[in-house]
């Protein structure tokens, strides 16, 4: 038997962490000199509230230590693992988790850890890994999970757009005078993660309201048969929106189930409080058998 486990950055939501035992390693955020962990020592609705209050607040990624101390009770049991990584083209995080594994692997070399970089963040990154979760769940085997967790990483669609641009501009992904320019014209920048798994600007558009039906408008032309796939939504506290917003895509992409994400620091800490996002695939699953009753 294999252990999936992964980190933070998938925006897991507590219901499926609970429910399959799921192994889930904190991302650090530092807030005013001081380091908290995303999802265990801090809590997302906790960490906007101390955000737009005005803390400093910076992140660095999961490091090789705390990778070991993850990793080590499993390699002293004997158990096989399979560790789904935040992209990247983000982060740092799968070169620290490979640099644990060869230390690890030092001591206890019959230890068995695959490391699968995802390309992905936030809860498309959550949903890859829950989809993962259920074929483990009805039976399927590592290689097949890993095989099926990789198309689904490659095909993942992940497009958001932010309140304000001043946390974009204080984590040095716009400049001032863009930022200030923006925010006088009420554009809103529309957000995808590439192929690489980077974060980058994909369109501009004016006012929170256009903004928000270009997310709708993108995935309906990027995704394909959204009425046969489980569609992942993620809110940076704005919740009564996000719930706004699943009615909508409900209704005009026909789709049965929607999972909800609340955006952790990983993301949330450079892109600030009122982020909303859609993510979906951009291809059919050739799994598509193990979640039929999530779709039908």
């Amino acid at each position: 038997m294999y252990t999936i486990i992964t980190d933070s950055a998938t925006d897991m939501p507590k219901w499926v962490i609970d429910k399959y035992n799921l192994k889930v390693i904190p991302t650090p955020v530092v807030i005013d000199g001081k380091d908290y962990f995303d999802g265990d020592t801090i809590h997302p609705k906790e960490f906007y509230d101390i955000q737009r209050s005005g803390a400093k607040i910076t992140t660095y990624h999961i490091n090789q230590y705390m990778f070991t101390e993850a990793f080590l009770p499993y390699a002293r049991e004997g158990k096989e693992v399979v560790y789904f990584c935040f992209s990247t083209g983000i982060a740092g995080t799968f070169g620290a988790a490979n640099l644990a594994k060869a230390d690890i692997l030092e001591d206890y070399p019959d230890f068995k850890i695959d490391i699968i970089d995802s390309k992905c963040a936030a809860i498309g990154f959550g949903l890859c890994v829950y989809m993962a979760l259920i074929m483990q769940e009805k039976g399927a085997s590592k290689e097949e999970v890993i095989n099926a967790a990789r198309f689904h990483f490659d095909n993942m669609e992940h497009i958001f757009t932010v309140e304000t641009l001043e946390y974009l501009y204080k984590g040095g992904r716009l400049s001032r005078p863009a930022a200030i320019a923006g925010s006088l014209l009420d554009i809103k920048p529309i957000i995808e993660v590439t192929d690489e798994g980077k974060l980058q600007v994909c369109e501009k558009v004016h006012g929170r309201k256009r903004a928000i039906d270009r997310v709708i408008g993108i995935i309906r032309e990027r995704g394909v048969e959204l009425d046969k796939q489980i569609i992942a939504v993620v809110h940076a506290d704005c919740e009564e929106l996000c719930d706004e917003l699943i009615e909508r895509i409900k209704e005009q992409y026909g789709c049965k189930t929607v999972f909800k994400g609340f955006l952790g620091c990983a993301i949330g800490a450079h892109t600030g409080p009122g982020l909303i996002g859609i993510c979906a695939l951009s291809a059919v699953s050739p799994y598509r058998k193990y979640f039929e009753e999530y779709i039908n």
